[in-house]
């Protein structure tokens, strides 16, 4: 009896921090290697203003399957379309995109930080189908997925740390 008490003690004591240290995280020597095919044009990123209000949307257009390196504004700089659920401060930085859907289907609005994106279409908030991380050994921060019809949306991205945002919408196969 005394043994299976200390037996269950000594387990106890290791707990679980001892088993965590026998799994090293995966060795990650080619990062954005191997990407799945919707976020394959995720290394070739095209610069990319956001804009900063609805009327400088035309020069912000987000094409499926181009990444970019998108370069976001001081959040104060920004008028959004609806006030963002997650606004970020006043030192964040944020941005509008215009999106232009031909064919229904899931799309994976993927970004390099993470930023919050409320995505629009008519004004109204696109409720989202599924979010996550990237792809292990990626620089793919997050992914956020929506199943969309056709038609014009705006991509609105707020509370990111960074003036720089790597940004890509791809239709998933």
């Amino acid at each position: 009896m005394r043994f299976i008490v200390l037996l269950a003690a000594g387990l106890t004591l290791a707990g679980p921090a001892a088993f965590a240290q026998t799994a090293p995280e995966p060795a990650c020597a080619a990062r954005d290697a191997d990407l799945p095919a919707d976020l394959a044009a995720w290394p070739a990123k095209a610069p990319l203003a956001a804009a900063t209000s609805v009327e400088g949307l035309p020069k912000a257009a987000l094409v499926p399957g181009q990444a970019y390196a998108a370069a976001l504004s001081p959040t104060p700089e920004v008028t959004y379309v609806v006030q963002p659920e997650k606004p970020g401060g006043t030192v964040s930085k944020g941005g509008l995109f215009s999106l232009k859907v031909e064919t229904a289907g899931s799309y994976v609005i993927a970004l390099g930080a993470g930023a919050w994106i409320d995505l629009l279409k008519d004004g109204q908030a696109q409720r989202s189908t599924a979010h996550g991380r990237g792809p292990a050994c990626s620089t793919v921060r997050k992914m956020v997925t929506f199943d969309l019809t056709p038609g014009d949306y705006v991509v609105q991205i707020s509370a990111n740390a960074e003036a720089s945002l790597p940004i890509l919408v791809s239709r998933k196969p």
